[in-house]
């Protein structure tokens, strides 16, 4: 495995805060990385810690400590730290990303294992729905059906708690999101066109994002003017997906049943990712590991590490930060 992958599996093997020492003692003891004749590892690993940090990949955190020293965490372990350890400032990158090099030989649909590399990464499973393989013959089914549906199961640590919640209102143990995906948006007429085509396909859902590969600089503006009024979420992708970012968040809505319940009708696939929702819902406690597990083999694949991410690319001719 590549260092940066040595470094992520060690973080989720630490399983808490550390510091880059401890990371690269890891890495030594497990053999997961052959530093060679290298004088300095340690310093090596630091370097791409901070790394992480400057380049915005959401899959790690890290603390300040005091005497200006470093702790870091795997985002997806965040749940397993005291609150009071994480009360400090958690820093994330603040910068934007590096300018890419435009290519037009990707396909928009290439996109999709990104975004739902990067969903993974925020504990969201989503699915990709063609519009294509609805029932009908509609020519506006673009209108209606969202790119990919995701769902985020709300995660909370005591049985006590998950019963209490549901008890209560089950809707509440989750949140689901549509996603209208675009490889680039360089004009007004081209954002305006992608947003309320977002607007019309996510009327069912609690989230509603617009989400593209490129954003002209110049629509700023008018970007944070649609988002304020109408609610969608605008997500830009990186082609390293963890260093994608929310430009701008979704406002939360009630779902709309009977938009589901047409959706169903129209697309099998969809019907299918409800269904297999509803089922690990409705699971008994010795029941929810096989039922998460089928969830997640029905949904879209996603990326097990950096270098399949740099081989996809390459593949698909998706211009990387590198390029």
């Amino acid at each position: 495995m590549t260092l940066k992958e040595a470094v992520l599996k060690s973080l989720e093997e630490i399983n808490g805060l550390t510091n880059y020492l401890e990371v690269c003692n890891h890495i030594i003891d497990k053999k997961y990385y052959d530093f060679g004749a290298a004088k300095t590892p340690a310093s090596t690993v630091s370097a791409l810690l901070g790394d992480f940090i400057r380049n915005g990949d959401t899959r790690v955190k890290r603390i300040k400590q005091q005497g200006g020293t470093y702790s870091y965490y795997l985002t997806k372990n965040e749940q397993n730290i005291a609150i009071d350890v994480l009360s400090g400032e958690t820093e994330t990158q603040k910068t934007l990303p590096k300018k890419l090099t435009k290519s037009k030989t990707y396909e928009e649909r290439d996109l999709h294992k990104l975004l739902s590399s990067y969903l993974k990464n925020t504990d969201t499973y989503s699915k990709t729905i063609f519009h294509e393989q609805s029932n009908g013959k509609d020519n506006n089914q673009i209108w209606t059906h969202p790119d990919m549906v995701g769902i985020k199961f709300l995660n909370l640590q005591t049985k006590a708690s998950q019963n209490f919640l549901k008890s209560i209102n089950r809707v509440d143990t989750f949140k689901m999101s549509s996603y209208e995906l675009k490889k680039e948006i360089n004009s007004d007429s081209e954002l305006k066109k992608a947003f309320f085509q977002a607007v019309s396909n996510s009327s069912w859902a609690n989230y509603g994002y617009l989400v593209a590969f490129e954003f002209s600089d110049s629509l700023n503006e008018e970007m944070a003017r649609l988002n304020q009024s109408f609610g969608i979420g605008i997500i830009e992708l990186n082609a390293n997906p963890y260093q994608s970012k929310i430009l701008f968040p979704a406002t939360y809505r009630d779902l709309d049943f009977k938009t589901i319940d047409k959706l169903c009708k129209m697309n099998n696939e969809f019907n299918r990712f409800i269904e297999q929702t509803e089922k690990l819902m409705t699971a008994s406690e010795k029941y929810v590991s096989g039922a998460e597990k089928e969830l997640d083999e029905f949904c879209d694949s996603y990326f097990a590490n950096d270098t399949e991410i740099e081989e996809y690319c390459k593949e698909k001719h998706i211009p990387t930060n590198d390029e």
